[in-house]
């Protein structure tokens, strides 16, 4: 399938991209050279007009993975799809666990200020890390490798009651699960005032997750249910499922969370990108009609106003976190007791051997050897001598399918 080659001009704005014969034409002359690697886009070395054709970019926004496509009147230029990071939350919990243990050592400290206010327009960290990305991906990358001309976004409004409970209607809306009822009071009702999986009656009963925070469940009452204190300690991180008892964990409800946070972001989407806007259902027609399946990549190729353009080979895009302040920890998971200092390369990072350049999968061996990906169909251990850095990786890191 066809693969695109980017091109810049002198004063590095891009162009319109240009096909592999001629960009492998325009290196061996020397009149291009290299800038980057995946996407390949090479910038040109001589002054040259600067014809443009309309380039319409469309996105399908999500939780966890963005679909882009940008499309000439004959051809598509550029697709893939975006995975989001999942460890946000985790990281910032961490966080907030070495800085309260931190400031228990401190209590003699005087509060400096009151920082327990939101700002107005504040969102999560996880959620704008999910706005940020959106916007990153389009003003930060596409738009330094195309000369958009057109941005349109896929917008849905997801009925959050709705999707707990596809038989509502009417004035239930304004009636929430726990209408007159504590939580725990809701709870002994609902599962008969006895251990839901041992079936254990006048013991102290404890409320507990079906599926574990730490397995992304949620504190809404649809993902409780009431357990005995050794049912609840052997569960442990389990799901209800996994412990044996899947009844149980039907009864726990689509988890509110993706459509939640599109929601709260869709429409600061559109804002920021300034960008036109259309619906899921019309989205869908389209795609049905051309005879498309449903992928991120089609929806994004539809939302651009794609019909019978020729298709590109698309990319998948990863975002990786160089941590460059962080030390490796020993095997019980102290530091730093292994070294004070980072190797020079971590995973993800470019690097050539043998005239190839291939991702890093880790070091090890003190730092002396390196190991590849995909070398030959499988990883390999290199002395790191023998490896040249092309490139960190950090940042939106573009990989063909």
């Amino acid at each position: 399938m066809r693969v695109p080659i980017y091109v810049l001009n002198m004063r590095e704005q891009p162009l319109m991209p240009t096909t592999q014969r001629t960009g492998k034409k325009l290196l061996h002359e020397g009149k291009a050279k290299v800038v980057q690697r995946c996407p390949f886009t090479i910038q040109l070395n001589y002054a040259t007009g600067e014809t443009k054709q309309p380039i319409k970019l469309g996105v399908d926004i999500g939780y966890t993975n963005i679909g882009f496509s940008a499309k000439t009147d004959k051809l598509e230029v550029i697709s893939g799809t975006l995975a989001l990071r999942k460890d946000v939350s985790k990281k910032i919990e961490e966080r907030w666990m070495y800085r309260r243990t931190r400031r228990g050592r401190l209590g003699y400290r005087p509060p400096r200020f009151n920082n327990r206010t939101c700002p107005e327009g504040w969102l999560a960290p996880s959620t704008q890390h999910r706005l940020d990305s959106h916007i990153r991906l389009v003003n930060n990358k596409l738009k330094t490798l195309l000369p958009i001309t057109y941005k349109k976004v896929e917008v849905a409004n997801f009925d959050a009651q709705k999707i707990q409970n596809p038989e509502i209607k009417g004035v239930e809306y304004q009636r929430g699960t726990l209408q007159g009822y504590e939580v725990r009071e809701y709870l002994l009702d609902k599962w008969g005032r006895k251990c839901a999986y041992c079936g254990k009656t006048n013991v102290p009963l404890e409320v507990e997750h079906i599926i574990p925070k730490s397995r992304g469940g949620t504190n809404r009452v649809s993902n409780l249910t009431l357990a005995c204190k050794k049912c609840n300690l052997k569960k442990g991180e389990k799901t209800a499922e996994e412990f044996g008892y899947p009844t149980i964990q039907q009864q726990a409800k689509k988890s509110l969370r993706a459509p939640t946070c599109i929601n709260s972001i869709r429409w600061r989407i559109v804002e920021q990108l300034a960008a036109e806007h259309t619906y899921g259902y019309v989205t869908k027609y389209e795609r049905n009609k051309l005879g498309l399946e449903k992928s991120h990549i089609n929806d994004a190729f539809v939302i651009a106003g794609g019909t019978n353009q020729e298709r590109c080979r698309a990319y998948e895009v990863i975002q990786v976190r160089r941590n460059n302040r962080s030390l490796q920890k020993n095997r019980k998971g102290f530091k730093p007791s292994v070294r004070r200092q980072r190797y020079e390369l971590q995973p993800y990072d470019l690097v050539k051997y043998n005239n190839r350049t291939y991702r890093v999968k880790g070091v090890h061996c003190l730092g002396k050897r390196v190991i590849l990906k995909n070398v030959n169909g499988k990883d390999k251990s290199v002395a790191i001598k023998k490896v040249e850095l092309i490139k960190y990786g950090k940042g939106l890191l573009f990989n063909l399918c």
